[in-house]
């Protein structure tokens, strides 16, 4: 991590948050990409760590995420300048964007750009979830990380236990059943 500097995560982060779209999961996987894979300023540990404990944390996760990320690489300047950059522009463009909602929302062309972006938004959305389950699903995982995943799958879309119980049960589920690769 020698080569982190503020201006070069404060920048990653301007643009990550700002030219991604689909909300926080496809970011957090941009930045995966990007700090863990094209930088190696984090470990998939590290990344694992902070994804978890950003998607159960009350309110944005997206600025818990970067206020964690921030915070590993750089201390508390890493971590306010993370969430300054990923959070001030997108916010001003919301304002913007509100204002002229009332005129799109009867035009065509507008809602199927709107509708376009939604599809986009998603398959971004399933990227992260793969980027994700790809680390845990190595040889002697496989099973384990597939029936974790379709029984948190089930719980949610067919019971709809809340986020924080699914991942816990998870959490157990991935704690008490070890492979020979956990060891």
């Amino acid at each position: 991590m020698s080569n982190v500097s503020l201006q070069r995560l404060a920048w990653i982060f301007l643009r990550v948050g700002n030219l991604t779209f689909g909300g926080g999961d496809p970011t957090m996987a941009a930045l995966q990409s990007e700090l863990v894979h094209a930088r190696g300023w984090l470990d998939h540990q590290q990344y694992a760590l902070i994804y978890g404990l950003a998607r159960i944390t009350p309110g944005t996760n997206l600025g818990a995420f970067s206020a964690a990320a921030g915070w590993m690489m750089l201390g508390w300047a890493g971590a306010v300048s993370a969430v300054l950059a990923i959070t001030v522009p997108p916010a001003v463009v919301v304002v913007l964007l509100t204002g002229g909602y009332e005129a799109w929302n009867s035009n065509p062309w507008a809602m199927s750009a709107i509708g376009g972006t939604l599809a986009a938004a998603t398959g971004m959305m399933a990227t992260s979830a793969w980027q994700l389950l790809v680390p845990q699903i190595g040889r002697g995982r496989r099973l384990r990380a597939a029936v974790i995943f379709l029984a948190a799958l089930v719980a949610s879309l067919r019971f709809s236990w809340s986020p924080i119980t699914v991942l816990g049960l998870a959490a157990l589920a991935g704690l008490f059943w070890r492979t020979p690769a956990d060891q």
